[in-house]
């Protein structure tokens, strides 16, 4: 009876780590989304919000032009972000995986992840005062030469990508230069062996093996730009909204919580649509 007493007791070991997980997830998580769903089945009439548990809100999304330019306008930011910030990282991490000696590859590292040790305000105001009319670059091109008037970059989609882009560069390098290293060099050279070219042993062998690295670094750019707020607002300003801009726009001015919340889930779909997407890679990431 004793050792049977002791398996039971061994059995609960586990659930004794996993309960405070859950009930952190369920308490700052389940309940706050079931809370907005529930919110977003809501009118807000005059001052008042009323429970009229209807789709009201979902089917203003789709009935005002402005609402699907917002979407649309973070699609594209977030697209182009991503594609930009996988072309600048993978050469990135193959030189520091690669090219960079051993002994010096953690320096290298430490020097790369730097702009995550900066606050992400301070990184996106630093931007605008680069990008302004009298900031450094356009100084720059007006000193030697090569333009008479700035150049319109703050404020604009143009300030957001490259705000983006500057931060998610270093996300994206890490975890591509962590699948190159897993990597075994023994693929490389059986490809050379065969008579298979740089280029080739790059696209049929490289790329496809280092895929899973890059689309779950490809699926966070995604994920932390289409949901930011801080740098189209400070870089782009208000001429260009996206939907995480448009959804404080209705809880700051119209105090239209309903609204609000339905845009929220709209954008958690999307989300959510393209994590299915990339479901196939992310699984051999894990494994």
């Amino acid at each position: 009876m004793a050792t049977v007493r002791r398996r039971g007791g061994d059995g609960l070991r586990p659930w004794a780590f996993v309960v405070p997980a859950l009930l952190w997830t369920v308490a700052f998580f389940c309940a706050p989304f079931v809370v907005m769903a529930a919110v977003s089945l809501w009118e807000r009439v005059g001052t008042d919000l009323v429970a009229s548990w209807s789709f009201v809100n979902y089917a203003k999304f789709f009935a005002r032009p402005h609402f699907l330019e917002a979407m649309a306008n973070s699609l594209e930011v977030t697209a182009i972000v991503t594609v930009l910030s996988i072309l600048l990282a993978y050469p990135l991490a193959w030189i520091l995986a690669e090219r960079v000696p051993e002994r010096w590859q953690r320096i290298a590292l430490i020097c790369a992840i730097l702009p995550f040790w900066t606050s992400y305000v301070v990184r996106s105001y630093a931007w605008l005062l680069v990008l302004a009319n009298n900031g450094v670059i356009n100084q720059a091109l007006t000193g030697i030469g090569l333009i008479d008037e700035p150049l319109s970059l703050a404020n604009s989609r143009t300030a957001t990508v490259i705000g983006f882009v500057h931060f998610f560069v270093m996300l994206l390098t890490l975890t591509i230069y962590a699948n190159l290293k897993q990597l075994p060099k023994n693929y490389a050279r059986a490809a050379a062996d065969l008579g298979a070219s740089r280029f080739a042993t790059f696209v049929h062998v490289i790329l496809p093996l280092t895929l899973p690295g890059i689309m779950v670094g490809a699926f966070l750019t995604f994920v932390l730009c289409i949901g930011d707020y801080i740098t189209p607002q400070i870089l782009g300003g208000n001429s260009d909204l996206v939907m995480p801009q448009l959804i404080m726009l209705q809880i700051g001015r119209r105090a239209d919580f309903p609204t609000a919340s339905a845009l929220a889930i709209l954008l958690m779909v999307v989300v959510t649509l393209v994590y299915i997407a990339c479901a196939r890679w992310l699984k051999l990431e894990r494994a």
